[in-house]
């Protein structure tokens, strides 16, 4: 049981395997309705499930080469992925075939695109490339309305908070940089001493901190409006891929990541204490998604969609 927490830690059990991708799969969410899911592959196509059934609704196919992320629109309705072909494509989830879901593409990386996501209001998506830029563009036209140099090196997560008015990037180059999403302009940088590559940032659900991952097996919640780390959460192993973690909200407050060592980590997050570490993959665990309502975990490895 986790200290601090007003209920006991109920742990995560196992509970199905989905396994229809045909090669790695490499990014996996749950819709903020809870009731779709999505998994991104490899094999270039999305699958969305049923989150209640886990049963197979569509199979998305379009993309030349593999999807490295997706996100959902905030009505659940649409999804957008990134992908190693250079650009993002918009599906409608709900489209009565797989044939008839693709709404529109977006070009104008000029290297694989990593990461990507949708502000709070679903009009604008914001993405990351390995061309060192960060893009804004207009869900409605498909325009890209600013393509910002923001890094040295490739860029592994891009985020906005909870009313859309920022957005966190984070890169390989060891910084972790926030900017203003209507000016595109940058407000404020962390750079750490020993710069270390951040691999993903995401802000938390109060929008009042960012969760914070480096490849030295660290995750760290930073307080941006001071500029300093409050917690620590460690245990895990990451110093090679981009690892995804997030918030869980419907079982207590906690951190969960995935891991190098084919597990998946949960600290209660005020404490920083571990509060489950999950085995059964058989390689590393690169996403996790929590479902909105319901005490349901994902967990994707590399090979495999674990539930």
């Amino acid at each position: 049981m986790a200290s601090g927490t007003t209920a006991p830690y109920k742990p995560y059990r196992h509970l199905k395997t989905l396994t229809a991708h045909t090669r790695a799969v490499s990014c996996v969410k749950f819709s903020n309705d809870g009731t779709l899911l999505a998994s991104g592959s490899l094999d270039k196509t999305l699958i969305v499930w049923s989150a209640q059934t886990l049963s197979l609704v569509h199979r998305l196919v379009g993309h030349s080469e593999g999807v490295s992320d997706l996100a959902w629109s905030s009505d659940s309705h649409y999804i957008c992925s990134a992908s190693d072909d250079r650009t993002l494509r918009i599906w409608d989830a709900r489209a009565a075939t797989s044939e008839s879901a693709h709404v529109k593409t977006l070009r104008g990386h000029s290297d694989l695109v990593f990461c990507v996501n949708f502000s709070p209001q679903s009009n604008l998506i914001v993405s990351g490339s390995f061309d060192e830029t960060i893009r804004i563009w207009e869900v409605k036209t498909g325009k890209c309305l600013h393509a910002i140099r923001a890094h040295s090196m490739p860029v592994t997560s891009v985020s906005f908070n909870r009313d859309g008015s920022l957005i966190v990037s984070a890169s390989h180059d060891g910084t972790c940089k926030i900017w203003d999403s209507s000016k595109a302009t940058l407000l404020k940088a962390l750079i750490d001493d020993k710069a270390p590559a951040v691999s993903f940032a995401k802000f938390s659900p109060n929008g009042k901190f960012i969760l914070v991952a480096t490849l030295n097996d660290s995750l760290k919640l930073w307080n941006y409006s001071v500029g300093k780390f409050l917690k620590i959460y460690a245990g895990h192993v990451n110093n090679v891929y981009c690892i995804s973690s997030t918030f869980s909200v419907t079982n207590g407050k906690y951190i969960v990541s995935g891991s190098e060592d084919r597990c998946i980590y949960l600290w209660d997050l005020q404490q920083k204490t571990m509060v489950q570490k999950i085995e059964g993959h058989t390689d590393t665990v690169i996403s996790v998604t929590c479902h909105p309502l319901r005490i349901r975990l994902l967990l994707q490895a590399l090979m495999l969609i674990e539930v």
